[in-house]
């Protein structure tokens, strides 16, 4: 196995690609990539990923795609998705990663908006989906699926992936490489939209100086062996995922493991034994939720068994991260490090490592990133990790990118020596009728201590008092109306059972007992089901999407209120 190399090895690397050959070269016949194809266990080494790259982007080449196309990718987490993405930039073309739980209207407003050349779809069901979607806005290269064709279609240019492999002959190689070496650290690599929170997605240009530098500084501040066996769960079409796992893997030179989905987790984490994970603080949630339903969350080691026993490092972004997630790894010996970044900044703008870590903040800012905090509070950050820029969309940018600090919309505080603390958003205050401003992120962690309760969603603005939607964890509520004795006809019946609203009331101001009066949630109503992706309600990092879930709740809202 290559040995790790230093940091100065990278000195000469300016793009992705140029990273990802450098170590095909180094690690060749190191493991690479593990996954599952079917029922079947499938190892792949460097050397023959890269032989398969560089084959896959002669592909890209034949179907029209020339540098600086954008080409859109559908698809979730599979060996497939980083042929593509590492064979497009080759390409010297700009990946358009989409987020495969989308629907298909968002899909094709991605499409239309970047101007794809070429879509790549893993399901011939997404197409049948977006084609009348698409009839005036074909992408000219066509369509190019992993699985199989659709049974039938009006359009000549779909293709096979399997059935598109091609010899290398001495010429393509050439032009390959020559779009390499032309592709510089400027050039967009990659336009990722927005999850769309506080209006409709906008196109973020990542640079390869942006991914590169990121990526490096990642690697630097928290090291990572070659020995190592990163678990990849995110979607790697966001920018997290894609960072810190996929490129995190190739500088690092660890292996990668792709798991099998969101239920195959655990089963994935005792067949792999992962050494390095990233996630969200919702999976961690579920960690502990899962060991407190066995009786375990207070057994030494019990946490490091769920994840396959040898878990060296987690990492955790994308939200906030709750204390009692903290103090559980804390107590069970496990190693947790949350970051902070946005799409816009490739993404980590801080990160908390094995040499400075303090509960309750994000870490310090990596190498070459300067951070300050605004008279408003407002996190502002520049260096190389920011963006180019909003695609088509120079307003959009200059509002966010001002005198070269790109303005986070988060709020913040910087200790003295450098640790950074997110306290709130700045677009997502509420602001009562009286006058008081509220974050209520703040909130929603502290009920999320609760066991009773999964999820929560304060809401507000313009009104006398402070409201709440409350996801039951269902367990948890079962268990305690059968320890309690309450009867009740049916889990829907139990939502509105006098003995239960009771029990959440008390619940939420235990939760809330430590903040101000107007802070504190004054009505509520448990509801039957969890916020989801499908619905528009949660980003891809299971983020809330408030305006989607006030639009889809606005009946019970109302209600709620005029009570």
């Amino acid at each position: 196995m290559a040995s790790s190399p230093s940091m100065s090895d990278h000195t000469n690397i300016e793009t992705v690609i140029d990273l990802f050959f450098w170590r095909v070269g180094i690690s060749g016949e190191d493991k690479a990539v593990s996954f599952y194809r079917g029922e079947n266990l499938v190892t792949v080494r460097w050397k023959t990923l890269g032989e398969e790259v560089l084959r896959t982007a002669v592909v890209l080449a034949q179907l029209g795609v020339q540098p600086g196309d954008p080409v859109v990718q559908v698809s979730k987490n599979r060996y497939e998705w980083i042929l593509f993405d590492l064979a497009i930039q080759l390409c010297g073309a700009v990946h358009v990663p989409v987020h495969a739980t989308l629907s298909a209207a968002q899909i094709a407003f991605q499409i239309v908006d970047s101007g794809a050349q070429l879509v790549v779809l893993a399901s011939p069901d997404q197409y049948e989906d977006l084609l009348p979607l698409m009839v005036d806005f074909p992408p000219q290269g066509g369509w190019v699926f992993f699985d199989s064709l659709p049974y039938s279609s009006p359009n000549e240019n779909i293709y096979l992936h399997r059935e598109l492999a091609t010899s290398l002959s001495s010429s393509e190689m050439a032009a390959m490489e020559t779009h390499r070496q032309q592709t510089s650290g400027e050039d967009v690599a990659t336009i990722l939209y927005t999850s769309g929170t506080t209006g409709e997605p906008k196109g973020v240009m990542l640079t390869h100086r942006n991914l590169i530098t990121n990526t490096l500084s990642i690697v630097a501040a928290n090291r990572q062996e070659p020995e190592d066996l990163r678990l990849s769960l995110l979607p790697w079409s966001h920018i997290f995922a894609r960072t810190c796992d996929i490129y995190c893997w190739i500088a690092s030179g660890c292996q990668l493991a792709i798991a099998e989905g969101a239920d195959k987790i655990l089963d994935n984490c005792q067949e792999w034994k992962p050494t390095l994970l990233n996630a969200v603080p919702y999976f961690y949630d579920k960690l502990y939720r899962t060991l407190s339903e066995r009786g375990a969350n207070n057994r030494p080691g019990s946490l490091k068994e769920i994840l396959g026993g040898e878990i060296r490092v987690c990492g955790s972004g994308g939200a906030a991260l709750p204390a009692y997630i903290e103090e559980f790894f804390q107590q069970q010996q496990v190693v947790l490090l949350p970051g902070y970044g946005l799409t816009e900044t490739s993404p980590v703008i801080s990160m908390s490592t094995l040499n400075a870590n303090r509960p309750g903040t994000v870490g310090r800012p990596l190498r070459d990133i300067k951070i300050r905090i605004s008279d408003e509070g407002e996190i502002l950050t520049r260096g190389p990790h920011v963006m180019k820029g909003y695609y088509k969309n120079q307003a959009a940018t200059g509002q966010i990118i001002r005198e070269g600090w790109l303005h986070t919309g988060d709020l913040g505080t910087l200790s003295d020596d450098r640790y950074l603390t997110i306290t709130g958003r700045k677009k997502e205050i509420i602001v009562l009728s009286t006058g008081k401003n509220i974050s209520p992120a703040n909130l929603e962690l502290k009920m999320m201590t609760a066991p009773l309760i999964l999820r929560g969603f304060v809401l507000g603005d313009d009104q006398s008092c402070l409201a709440a939607l409350i996801v039951p964890d269902p367990e948890a509520l079962r268990g305690e109306i059968f320890r309690r004795g309450i009867s009740v006809g049916s889990p829907r019946e139990a939502l509105s059972h006098p003995e239960v609203l009771e029990m959440y009331r008390k619940t939420l101001a235990q939760c809330l007992a430590e903040l101000a009066p107007y802070e504190q949630i004054h009505k509520f109503r448990l509801i039957d089901r969890d916020f989801s992706l499908e619905k528009g309600e949660l980003t891809p990092t299971l983020k809330l999407r408030r305006s989607a879930i006030l639009k889809n709740f606005d009946k019970i809202i109302d209600a709620m209120y005029a009570e």
